[in-house]
């Protein structure tokens, strides 16, 4: 029997840690407790186990190290920087200034409030990378619209929630930073890689609303004349946007010669000054040339896309590291909130309150995923859990496609912090021996981890909604009319549909690789590439002639000037006494 036990040590200590963690108990605390219990077992059991189990007390010794490699790891301080840059723009205003601007600029059209939804998910998702600043801001304020409009409850929850959790796979998401972290890559290469496909789900949200808007257009309704408080003025947007667009392919062609293939991005950030730049003159010396609505448009847009650049931007463009981007994310932040005359002590005492508590949880759960792996690294458990990876049918797509289902099921229970740290480390072995690129593999798992947050009936981006949304009826304060809240139920429905979406966009990203892969750039063409090998200079020794293979011999030292002795036959010189003239 303690054969078998000791033999069988990584199942069984997976096993019980899935089960602490079905009773309730915190992930942190699990884990450590599991790693110290099992490894006084595993060190017990060692004589039984045929050499598979390496533990032993001094084991224990490397344990301050490993903790002081973790605490120490600057990648993961990342992690409060975007955190404390979200909160803070959560706190400015924006979202709230984003999403009645966009409302009002699509909502001529069905479904457009629901658009604007979406979209300022996306730019929220893109500034504040934090899921419940963004679900909470939308349902307090896009929510209470919506329903005044007669959207249908349904939709109008899915999506809420399913764009505020865009915020998990478009950057700055944190859930990158951490799969970066556990997969050993680099937080910019999964930034880049990760891009493309945000973009693709945010999409697919929109082509839903577009369909829903043929199939049900009771559902999505436009905005009636009299809500519409910015006018009109479309024609007025399209000229400034053609204007910018002018000037930016202008200034490219004019830097191209000294900026080479930078040029483009610096002459669209021309552009787009240029054009901010004109809107608050006209604003300022009340011109009247843009219309209202224009003027609203960039005034508003503008601001957080110069944010994003100045973090997105500088982490693509080589010039900042993603904590040095985080950096400057966080002082663009408090910049934007004083623009806005927002920023005081009191939102910084919160943003920096709410940033504490959750480094010290990633953290803690860090330290417990540290403890518990020395434990199953020390009982064979990668090895145990890589052949058994590796041995499903079908190779990597085979693979794929279990680890999916697996994390999609997991996630019913457990957030995407506890996922990377407990599941994605003992993949990382596996899929390697496939030959599976990391960065691709750590955009499906992205993707795959932001279904944690809409699962009914543990979704925490239900949960958040479901702590904003009104329960019963209440009186609308705009148009005094009696207006029935949103069940539980609705809000589970309405997010169904968007899990969907998503498993769908983890099917995209396991088939077309090339999204996530253009990360490495252009590949380099070695149709033309000449390798010369270098030819080996003469050796200049004095007394000794070129040998024939083009090599001189080599004779023996004189000091002085004295002639060195003469080569023997051989070719090699007969080791005569140095010469020494006094």
């Amino acid at each position: 029997m303690l054969e078998f036990i000791a033999l069988n040590m990584a199942p069984i200590m997976f096993a019980s840690l899935v089960i602490f963690l079905l009773l309730g108990y915190p992930v942190a605390f699990s884990l450590a407790a599991n790693g110290l219990v099992f490894f006084a077992i595993g060190v017990w059991l060692a004589p039984w186990s045929a050499n598979s189990i390496t533990l032993d007390w001094p084991l224990l010794f490397t344990m301050p190290q490993r903790l002081w490699g973790t605490m120490s790891n600057e990648t993961m301080l990342a992690i409060p920087f975007f955190t404390f840059m979200g909160i803070v723009l959560e706190r400015s205003g924006m979202a709230e200034d984003l999403l009645d601007t966009i409302g009002q600029l699509f909502g001529p059209i069905r479904g457009g409030l629901a658009y604007a939804v979406v979209i300022v998910g996306a730019l929220l998702a893109a500034t504040t990378g934090v899921v419940a600043a963004s679900v909470i801001a939308m349902g307090l304020i896009s929510l209470p619209i919506m329903l005044r409009y007669g959207y249908d409850r349904r939709v109008a929850s899915g999506v809420i929630a399913a764009s505020g959790t865009l915020a998990q796979i478009i950057p700055p998401s944190l859930v990158l930073i951490v799969l970066a972290d556990q997969l050993g890559r680099s937080v910019g290469d999964m930034y880049k890689g990760a891009m493309i496909p945000g973009l693709v789900l945010t999409g697919l949200y929109m082509l839903y609303i577009f369909v829903v808007s043929i199939m049900r257009p009771t559902w999505v309704p436009a905005l009636p004349p009299e809500a519409r408080t910015l006018g009109h003025g479309i024609i007025s947007l399209l000229i400034a946007i053609v204007a910018a667009m002018g000037i930016g392919y202008a200034a490219h062609v004019w830097l191209y010669p000294t900026h080479g293939a930078n040029a483009d991005i610096l002459g669209g950030t021309i552009g787009v000054a240029a054009i901010y730049g004109f809107a608050l003159l006209d604003r300022g010396m009340k011109l009247g040339v843009l219309s209202k609505l224009a003027s609203q448009v960039i005034m508003v847009l503008i601001p957080p896309l110069a944010l994003i650049f100045l973090v997105l931007g500088t982490i693509f463009l080589g010039i900042a590291t993603p904590t040095e981007g985080g950096a400057m994310g966080a002082v663009g932040s408090m910049l934007l909130a004083a623009m806005k005359g927002r920023l005081n002590m009191g939102v910084i005492t919160q943003a920096l309150a709410s940033t504490t508590r959750l480094s010290a949880f990633v953290m803690f759960i860090l330290v417990g995923a540290r403890v518990f792996s020395l434990t199953f690294y020390g009982v064979n458990g990668h090895i145990w859990v890589e052949h058994l990876l590796t041995a499903l049918p079908g190779g990597q797509m085979g693979f794929l496609i279990f680890v999916s289902a697996l994390v999609f099921l997991l996630a019913f229970f457990l957030d995407f912090f506890e996922l990377a740290f407990i599941i994605v480390p003992l993949l990382v072995a596996p899929a390697e021996a496939l030959g599976i690129d990391l960065i691709w593999f750590g955009v499906i798992l992205g993707v795959n981890m932001q279904t944690s947050f809409m699962h009914p009936p543990f979704g925490f981006a239900l949960f958040y909604l479901r702590s904003v949304a009104p329960k019963s009826s209440y009186i609308d304060k705009v148009t005094g009319i009696k207006t029935a809240g949103v069940s539980t139920g609705q809000i589970y429905w309405g997010a169904v549909p968007f899990v969907v979406i998503q498993v769908v966009m983890i099917g995209i990203t396991i088939a077309f690789p090339s999204m996530v892969m253009h990360y490495k750039g252009k590949p380099v063409d070695t149709t033309n590439v000449q390798i010369t090998v270098p030819a080996l200079p003469t050796l200049n020794v004095p007394g000794a002639a070129p040998a024939t293979g083009g090599l001189p011999k080599i004779g023996a030292p004189s000091i002085g000037g004295a002639p060195a002795p003469a080569p023997a036959p051989g070719g090699l010189p007969k080791l005569g006494a140095p010469v020494v003239n006094p």
